[in-house]
């Protein structure tokens, strides 16, 4: 017991500067990155009187319903990468790209639930089914896996007018971090524009 309790006395007079790196120690913050809206689309766009649009906000497989940025190391299993997030939870972000981009279209006016306000004739519901990028070998350059499926539905029976699935790959140029962002970007665009379109034009078809 004597040394004991000299040991634990020794320990007590260590100067606190001695644990100031554990008690101390500060993680640096996260990096932050986000997608962006499509601008650019078909000069043969329907204009539709900026007829209104609600878009719902996106479901999203479990793993990416989050925001850290999923990839896939196997088929089969889904990880995240450290020190970088998304700047909102993915379906979050995806929803006010959408609508963004719809809006550049000057075609329709598109809205959120909040602010529709019972105005709106046509409804979008969205899952984002993949969104990612995927690895054969880690120290590779990934390739970027989209897939958003789509509902174009008639309010406020929530009548299903159309359904589509909007997918691609995309290679990637490197495996840093700021570069596979980049070709997720535009992965995500590509789907985004032909989303965008579809449902335009399945607003204009479904009208006549």
């Amino acid at each position: 017991m004597p040394g004991r309790r000299h040991l634990l006395l020794a320990l007590g007079l260590l100067p606190l500067g001695a644990c100031t790196p554990l008690a101390f120690a500060r993680r640096e913050p996260p990096r932050l990155f986000m997608l962006t809206p499509k601008s650019t689309f078909d000069d043969d766009l329907p204009n539709l009187a900026r007829m209104p649009l609600l878009v719902e906000t996106p479901t999203a497989a479990s793993g990416l319903n989050s925001a850290r940025i999923a990839l896939k190391p196997t088929p089969t299993t889904l990880e995240y990468y450290a020190g970088a997030t998304w700047t909102e939870v993915l379906p979050v972000m995806v929803h006010q790209l959408v609508i963004e981009s719809f809006d550049n279209t000057g075609s329709v006016d598109a809205f959120d639930r909040l602010n529709v306000a019972g105005r709106a004739e046509w409804g979008l519901a969205l899952h984002i089914r993949e969104l990612q990028p995927e690895y054969d070998d880690v120290r590779q350059p990934p390739v970027i896996n989209v897939r958003l499926q789509a509902r174009l539905l008639r309010l406020p029976r929530r009548e299903e007018v159309g359904f589509a699935s909007f997918e691609t790959t995309w290679p990637t140029e490197g495996t840093d971090l700021l570069t596979i962002i980049n070709a997720m970007d535009a992965a995500f665009g590509k789907v985004l524009k032909n989303l965008v379109q579809w449902t335009i034009r399945g607003m204009a078809a479904a009208s006549a």
